[in-house]
C-alpha cells in the first residue's frame, strides 16, 4: 500500500463517509474549517465534484488500485447524478448555483437569479459524466439495473449544459459569481474548466461532438496563438488592450492553477490516445511553466505554495482597475499569502506527473519539497485536512470562494498519486 492510498483510505474517505449526506442524494459540504456542519445547503459545484469523485473511486477499486467497495462508490455517484439531474438543472443548459438539502432552487444572484456560475454548470457536467460511467459499470454486473433511459437522459443534459457553457465562455458572457471576470479581460479558469469537463464527458460519451468541439476550442484558447499559456509564463487574466498589461489583474499569477491545468492537459491527451484520437501537447512547455510556477509560488520565508503572486514572484503588484478594488482584486490583495488545500494537493500531483514524464531533476526536487511540506502541515487527525491555513501554516477559519469544505481536490490528487506510483512500479 502506498502512502497515498493509506492516507486516502484511512483519513480522507472515512471523514466524508461519516460526515456526508450519504443517502443517495449527494453530499453535505457546508462545514467550517473546524469540521462543524453550518447548514445543509447543497452547492451544485460540490455535488458535481462528488459524483465524479465517487465514480473515479469505484473505478480505482475495480482496477485493484484501491481497497474500496466499488459498488458503494458507484451507488454514491449514481445517487448524486440523480440529484443533479432532478434538482440542480434549470432546463435551459444551466444549473442552480445552490439548492436546499431536498433540492429546491435557491436564489444566488442580486436579481434573484438561481444560475450564477458557469463553473457550477461545468462541474455538473463532470458529475453527470461520472454518474453515466458508474451506471454503465453497474449495468454490466447487474443485468442493467440502471436502465438505458437514465444514461441517455444524463448524456442529453450534460451535452446541453456543455454546449451552453462553451458558447458563453467563447463570447465572454459566462457568469462566474462570486468573482465575475472584469470587462476587458479573458480568464484562464473558463477554458481550463471547459477543457476538463469536456474531456471527462468524452470518457462517458465518446461520441459527443459537443464535448469534442468544446475540448478543441478550449485547447486552442489555452495553447494556440495568442492563448493563455506562453513558453515561459501565462495569464490568469489576459488583458484585451495593451494599456492594462501592468494592472494587478494582469500581473498576478496563481501557481497552483497552472500546475493543475498542466496535468489536465496531459490527461486530456492520454484519454484521446486511448480513444484512438490524436491530441498532441508539448510536455516540455508544460514542464517549463510548472517549474516557473514553483519558483514564483514557493514561499521562501515559511515554505509552502502561496495562493497568488506577482508575475515576477512576491507580493502581487500593479494598479487597480478603479479607485476601489473589485471582488477579485480584493481577494488577491487580502489572501495572496494564505496556504490552501487545493493549491498544495494539485501541486503534489502535477509536479509528480511531470517529473515522471520528463525525468526532470528540478521537478523531482520540487515534487519532494512540496509533498513533504504539505503532508507535514495540512493533515489533521479527525478533520480530514484543515483546508485553509495562514502563511505560517496555522488553521484559518475563513471562506474561500464557497462557504464549503471541498470534497474533491485532496481525494483526487491522492487517488492520482497512488495510481501514478503503482503504474510506475
Amino acid at each position: 500500500m502506498t502512502r497515498w492510498q493509506n492516507h486516502l483510505e484511512k483519513e480522507i474517505l472515512p471523514w466524508w463517509v461519516e460526515h456526508g449526506d450519504d443517502n443517495g442524494n449527494g453530499v453535505l459540504t457546508c462545514f467550517d474549517n473546524n469540521g462543524d456542519l453550518l447548514e445543509t445547503t447543497k452547492y451544485t459545484w460540490s455535488q458535481g465534484r462528488w459524483a465524479w469523485l465517487a465514480s473515479e473511486l469505484a473505478t480505482e477499486g475495480e482496477n485493484g488500485f484501491l481497497s474500496v467497495n466499488p459498488r458503494q462508490w458507484h451507488e454514491r455517484a449514481i445517487g448524486t447524478g440523480r440529484f443533479l439531474s432532478a434538482h440542480s438543472l434549470t432546463g435551459d443548459g444551466q444549473t442552480s448555483f445552490r439548492t436546499t438539502r431536498d433540492g429546491e432552487h435557491l436564489p444566488s444572484g442580486a436579481d434573484g437569479n438561481v444560475s450564477t456560475s458557469v463553473f457550477a454548470d461545468l462541474f455538473a457536467v463532470m458529475g453527470l459524466s461520472g454518474a453515466i460511467r458508474s451506471a454503465l459499470a453497474e449495468g454490466r454486473d447487474d443485468t442493467k439495473r440502471h436502465n438505458d433511459d437514465s444514461v441517455s437522459d444524463w448524456q442529453t443534459q450534460a451535452n446541453l449544459i456543455l454546449q451552453t457553457a462553451h458558447s458563453s465562455i467563447r463570447d465572454g458572457s459566462a457568469l462566474s459569481e462570486p468573482y465575475p471576470v472584469p470587462s476587458g479581460f479573458r480568464d484562464l479558469a473558463g477554458p481550463m474548466t471547459l477543457l476538463h469537463a469536456s474531456s471527462e464527458h468524452l470518457r462517458a460519451d465518446a461520441h459527443s461532438e459537443v464535448a469534442r468541439e468544446a475540448q478543441q476550442w478550449a485547447l486552442d484558447a489555452l495553447l494556440g496563438r495568442g492563448g493563455m499559456l506562453h513558453q515561459d509564463s501565462w495569464w490568469e487574466f489576459q488583458p484585451l488592450t495593451p494599456d492594462r498589461k501592468e494592472t494587478l489583474l494582469a500581473r498576478h499569477r496563481t501557481p497552483g492553477h497552472l500546475i493543475e491545468l498542466a496535468w489536465m492537459i496531459i490527461h486530456a491527451s492520454i484519454q484521446a490516445r486511448e480513444r484512438g484520437e490524436n491530441l498532441p501537447v508539448d510536455i516540455d512547455q508544460l514542464a517549463r511553466l510548472a517549474l516557473r510556477a514553483c519558483e514564483i509560488g514557493w514561499d521562501p520565508q515559511q515554505g509552502g505554495m502561496l495562493r497568488y503572486t506577482d508575475q515576477d514572484g512576491g507580493v502581487p503588484t500593479g494598479p487597480l482597475l478603479d479607485t476601489d478594488p473589485g471582488p477579485y482584486e480584493k481577494l488577491v490583495l487580502e489572501t495572496w499569502d494564505t496556504k490552501l488545500w487545493w493549491v498544495h494537493s494539485e501541486a503534489m500531483y502535477g509536479t509528480a506527473l511531470l517529473a515522471q514524464l520528463t525525468d526532470n531533476y528540478e521537478l523531482r526536487s520540487w515534487s519532494r519539497q512540496i509533498n513533504d511540506w504539505t503532508m507535514r502541515v495540512f493533515p489533521e487527525k479527525g478533520h480530514e485536512w484543515i483546508q485553509i491555513r495562514t502563511r505560517e501554516g496555522l488553521p484559518l477559519n475563513s471562506v474561500v470562494a464557497l462557504p464549503v469544505k471541498d470534497p474533491m481536490h485532496i481525494a483526487r490528487s491522492l487517488l492520482f498519486l497512488n495510481r501514478l506510483t503503482k503504474q510506475g512500479q
